[in-house]
């Protein structure tokens, strides 16, 4: 078959360039090798297509990031209407830092963005209401939005900085720097590795869970009164 023939076959062939299309490559590549990889060319590359396509779907590398971080927002569980607010709380606070795991270029950009999509608007719409009925006033709702969500984000940042994926991994990183250490200089950090991170079944996420239980049961809507 005649070169031209191929080529023509190939591109009838492949999906329709998207918008979502893009966006959804573009979250791919991040995924794979962070956001400064992130050139039109890289995008375009995995699509089969020049870069210069990208912008019949696409205004610019910034509307790009606005996608994908309204995509991200996107893929994390709304609190269901009805719920106790402590509840939709924790499983939208869960279900975030599942979503941020799978994209963590995203942490940092997640406040960044001044052109909010839809998706982003609907899920902090619905955290506010969710908090706003539950009791909180307008202020406390705004304080607790904050506490949560630093928390959320600086213990992703923390935990997809650390140089272990599981248990496995903490044992092997972890043991290495006790055996290297001695305890005698470092009691308390002795103490805590093997009493503690070194104990069989120990997962860093567990701690997660511990302290977002200390925030949501630290928070109080019948505070609000005195803010």
């Amino acid at each position: 078959m005649p070169e031209g023939n191929r080529n023509r076959r190939g591109a009838s062939a492949r999906a329709p360039l998207s918008r979502e299309g893009v966006i959804r490559t573009a979250m791919a590549v991040a995924d794979e090798k962070g956001t400064a990889a992130l050139t039109m060319r890289a995008i375009a590359e995995p699509l089969g297509v020049q870069a210069m396509s990208l912008y019949h779907h696409v205004a610019s590398r910034e509307d790009i990031l606005d996608g994908m971080v309204d995509a991200v927002f996107g893929e994390i569980e709304l609190p269901p209407p009805g719920t106790d607010w402590r509840s939709a709380m924790r499983r939208r606070a869960v279900s975030a830092r599942a979503v941020l795991r799978r994209h963590p270029w995203a942490v940092g950009l997640m406040d960044s963005r001044t052109r909010p999509g839809p998706a982003t608007l609907r899920h902090h719409d619905a955290v506010i209401g969710a908090l706003r009925a539950g009791g909180f006033s307008v202020a406390m709702t705004a304080h607790a939005f904050s506490l949560i969500d630093s928390y959320l984000y600086g213990f992703v940042i923390q935990e997809v900085s650390l140089p272990f994926s599981g248990s496995e991994d903490l044992a092997e990183v972890a043991g290495a720097i006790v055996r290297e250490m001695p305890a005698d200089t470092y009691p308390h950090l002795t103490e805590l590795a093997t009493e503690h991170a070194l104990k069989p079944g120990y997962d860093y996420g567990d701690e997660f869970a511990f302290g977002l239980g200390l925030i949501l049961g630290a928070l109080h809507p019948d505070e609000a009164a005195g803010v």
